[in-house]
């Protein structure tokens, strides 16, 4: 790894974490109605899991993790934007699925690409933008 201009060796985001109340029902969620891949489902600890997922091929994961004691629980805004490339399709394909998602595809005009924001089981907030 090189050293950056700053000095440190930072060099990507890895993965960012979103807390969920249920980590099992949270993984079928990711992987069973989203359609992302497991990379991690990890025991440690005391009765602990570390659980990965993405999708397919994206360089950056999402680990599904507990509520820390004193910290944010599930149900928030989670900051993440997933990017589509047919972002109508995918909006109807989550919609006949049952996820909570936006009732439509929001348009805004150039510059700003098509968007829409969908919930987890656990009401956290995840955006989708189309690639273009």
């Amino acid at each position: 790894m090189t050293e950056t201009a700053q000095g440190t060796r930072l060099a990507e985001v890895g993965r960012v974490a979103v807390t969920v109340a249920d980590q099992d029902r949270a993984l079928e969620f990711y992987v069973g109605t989203l359609g992302f891949e497991k990379r991690a489902d990890i025991p440690f600890g005391d009765g602990h899991r570390w659980i990965e997922v993405g999708p397919a091929g994206a360089p950056t994961g999402i680990a599904l993790v507990l509520p820390r004691e004193g910290g944010q629980g599930p149900g928030y805004d989670t900051g993440i934007i997933l990017t589509s490339e047919d972002i109508d399709a995918d909006h109807a394909t989550l919609r006949s699925r049952g996820v909570d998602t936006d009732p439509e595809v929001q348009r805004w005009g150039a510059p700003v690409p098509p968007m829409f924001s969908f919930r987890d089981r656990d009401g956290n907030a995840l955006m989708v933008v189309e690639n273009g």
